[in-house]
This record gives C-alpha cells, structure tokens and sequence, in this order.
C-alpha cells in the first residue's frame, strides 16, 4: 500500500507508532494535530494510502481530521485510535465512514495485524454488496483464513482480444469497464457474490466467501443468468459501428477451497483458491457464448430449484485437466 500517516499530539505515541511499524514495507509520516494532518494530505495526495489518528486532540480532533480526509481521497484508509472507547465514539466514527476503530493500549503486532485486517476490509467494499460487507465488518470470523464450501462463477468474453485488436487502448478500457464489469459486479452483488478478481476481460465471482449463505449455488445460477439476459440488452443498445459485442461464456463449479487473505508484503488481497476455482475456470473455456455451464456438484446443489431456470441438459463427458477421467457437464437451459 501507499504510505500511512499517524496524527498525535504526543510525540511519545509517535515515536511508539512508528517504531511498531518501521518493519513494514510502506514509509511512514508523522502530524502532531489534525490541522497538519490535512495539509499533510492535501500536499501529499497520491502518496497516502492510510492515514491513523487520535481521536482526543487540541483544536480539530481526529474524527474532524479523518472527515476532512476522506473528502480530499475518499480511498484513503481511515483509522480513528483513541484511549476513550465508548459505543458512543464508535458509533460517531462509523457514521463518519471511518473505516477502522482502535484502542489504547495496544501491542505492536495487533496495530500491525489491525491495520493489514481493516485496509482489506476497505478494500473488499467495492467487491462485495452492501448487506455482505455488513456482515464482514460484524464478524471477526469473516476474514479468516478457512476451507468451507463455496460456488465460483467465471464469465468471459468471446474473442475479445480478437475484436479489440484494432482498437485504441482508452476505447477498450471505457467499453470492459462501463458496459462490463460495472453492470455485472452489480448483478453479482444483488446476488450476494463477491467480486474475486478481473483477470484480462474475465470476471471471477465467489458465492459463499467471504459470507456463507445457505443458497449460494442458486444465487450464482441467478447471477449467470442474469448476466447473460444483460449482455443480450446491451448488445442491443450498442451502435452498429461498434466493433465490441458481449458474447459471454459462463462456467460455474461448488466444492471446497481455501480461502483468506493471501499475498506478498506490498500487496495482500481477499481470495479463494482450490479445485473449484480451477473447474469454473475450465468450464467457462467449454462453454460457447451465451451458454451457462455447470459440474455435477452445482447441479445436485440447485436441482429442486433449477425448475425456475429451465432444466438442465447433460452435455458428452469432457476431460478436465487435474481431474481423473472424463466429468459430466451440464448446460443451463435459460428461459
């Protein structure tokens, strides 16, 4: 992450603060009230990345400070940290939008563990649906690092790279994310899927992490749907000179996998690997545009609900890499 800046007007917790943190990779900045702190920002806009502050100041006190941030770079990290830890307090910095609440006294490795936990919770905000990320922030449990049973969804679009071939950079990006990943990150989240990752013009969606739901498979097949239904109305509405279509291929795997927060020292994200992953992944290559398909696992997961959909149509046995022997795929038939 880009660098954190720690407002106090102590030095001796200053000090303390950036003695705890010199270990880690992002350089640290010092303010001794709230005032600085701002101007701090202002001057230093895209190197500060999060930004730490007693609550309890003289003059502008650390929520004031921490609001007034958020308005300069609304994707800063915000911390309020204070020795004065009432309902009331958090319940003022969370109105604010304060992304994280600390108290005094602290040990060095929780502010470190703290920090690394609420910058991926921030981050995870715009992957996630609203009542999902309530959840998130309402348990401990969420982020920890498990195997559980979860649905994942892979979406791809047909010869992109072919279509776009052509095409200026800028016209690429401004068509993948407005007619692309914007609309369909929402129809995930109406789902309750989060938004794993885009890898070129792919999307992965999980159902089932961070938040277990008792219908996930469903709201995947949902969310698949969904999608394709949007992708037939936005081609619709695109200029006959266009050279971009939303041709989508679908593929979606339940089974177990791990997941938590993975990566290096500068870069940690929230993720799900394992067989599941790789089998979505396989079977959205299968799939042809406008098709959805589906392992036996998902099936029997969703087959007293697949009736809403349509039914389900059992394609020849494939070969998957990584599994032995041929698989039964099925494809939804969409209504």
């Amino acid at each position: 992450m880009n660098g954190l800046l720690f407002i106090d007007d102590e030095e001796g917790m200053r000090r303390s603060v950036v003695r705890a943190l010199q270990r880690e990779s992002y350089p640290i900045f010092t303010a001794e009230n709230g005032e600085s702190g701002v101007q701090f920002v202002q001057d230093h806009i895209l190197n500060i990345g999060t930004v730490i502050s007693d609550f309890k100041m003289p003059g502008m006190d650390g929520l004031e400070a921490l609001t007034s941030i958020g308005k300069l770079n609304p994707d800063i990290t915000r911390i309020i940290l204070t020795g004065y830890a009432t309902v009331e307090t958090a319940i003022q910095a969370t109105n604010e939008g304060i992304d994280g609440f600390l108290t005094k006294p602290f040990d060095n490795r929780e502010l470190r563990a703290k920090i690394h936990e609420i910058t991926i919770r921030k981050c995870l905000r715009q992957f996630v649906s609203d009542p999902v990320y309530r959840e998130i922030t309402d348990s401990a449990e969420a982020l920890r690092p498990r195997f559980h049973e979860v649905t994942v969804l892979f979406s791809d679009i047909r010869n992109f790279t072919k279509m776009s071939r052509d095409s200026e950079a800028r016209d690429i990006a401004a068509f993948l994310n407005h007619h692309y990943f914007t609309p369909m990150a929402e129809i995930i989240h109406q789902h309750n899927g989060t938004v794993d990752k885009h890898i070129g013009d792919s999307i992965m969606a999980v159902f089932g992490a961070p938040v277990l739901h008792a219908d996930d498979a469903v709201q995947a097949i949902h969310a698949a749907v969904g999608i394709q239904k949007r992708a037939v109305e936005i081609n619709a509405s695109l200029d006959t000179g266009c050279c971009f279509r939303l041709n989508i291929g679908i593929g979606i795997s339940t089974g177990k996998v791990f997941s938590g927060i993975l990566g290096s020292i500068r870069k940690k994200e929230f993720t799900s690997i394992g067989m599941a992953v790789n089998m979505a992944s396989r079977l959205q290559r299968l799939a042809r545009a406008g098709e959805i398909l589906i392992c036996s696992s998902t099936r029997d997961k969703v087959f007293a609900a697949i009736r809403s959909f349509g039914r389900t149509e059992a394609l020849p046995p494939v070969t998957v890499k990584g599994i032995e022997g041929p698989i039964t795929v099925y494809k939804v038939d969409q209504p």
